[in-house]
């Protein structure tokens, strides 16, 4: 069986009767090459396209997840103060002030003390509310030895004592501390609640 001839159809045929190619081999290959380019470029442009899309896309996801996560911490916070406003309003009104009627006796030794050594036979004179001198006598009696006069001050809160020993003075004031911490606790409430949640 001969051999099967295909026809070809990108050639011409010469005047002196032979087939020849319609385009050069050279033409065809920078088409090839040019036409490669071409597909190459548009896909690189298509990529990098897409790849922008995708990362405008994960910023504002990830912009719009931020701002749900700082919604949500800032409404969970809120809660939780909310929730222990009102035990730390108690706690200030009414146990800070017991706290500082039993440290009053302690914190007028710890101020006496240092005191004592430049003691020599001057009495140490205390000025108090009626109020705290039966606690702060009974908590001096372990100062042994220590020249008191205890006099009363009906106008003085039961956390405030002065403490004289000939022209220097020392202040004890837990009342004052105690209404600072109070002040504080309840400003930074209303500074909190007054100011808006998510702005």
């Amino acid at each position: 069986m001969p051999p099967l001839r295909l026809e070809i159809f990108d050639t011409a045929t010469a005047p002196d009767g032979t087939a020849r190619p319609l385009v050069e081999a050279t033409a065809l290959d920078e088409a090839r090459i040019a036409s490669f380019e071409q597909g190459y470029s548009a896909g690189w442009e298509d990529a990098s396209a897409a790849s922008q899309g995708d990362q405008s896309r994960i910023q504002a996801d990830l912009a719009r997840n931020l701002q749900g996560l700082a919604f949500t911490f800032q409404d969970a916070r809120s809660h939780v103060l909310q929730a222990v406003r009102p035990l730390l309003l108690e706690m200030v009104g009414r146990l800070l002030p017991e706290v500082a009627r039993e440290a009053i006796a302690p914190t007028v030794l710890e101020a006496l003390l240092p005191m004592a050594d430049g003691l020599a036979d001057a009495p140490v004179k205390l000025v108090l509310n009626p109020a705290v001198r039966s606690r702060v006598e009974e908590f001096l009696t372990t100062a042994k030895g220590l020249p008191l006069i205890i006099e009363e001050e009906p106008s003085l809160g039961e956390g405030q004592v002065f403490i004289r020993l000939g022209v220097a003075e020392t202040k004890v004031d837990l009342t004052q501390v105690t209404a600072d911490i109070s002040a504080a606790v309840r400003a930074f409430f209303s500074l909190h609640f007054e100011e808006p949640l998510h702005g």
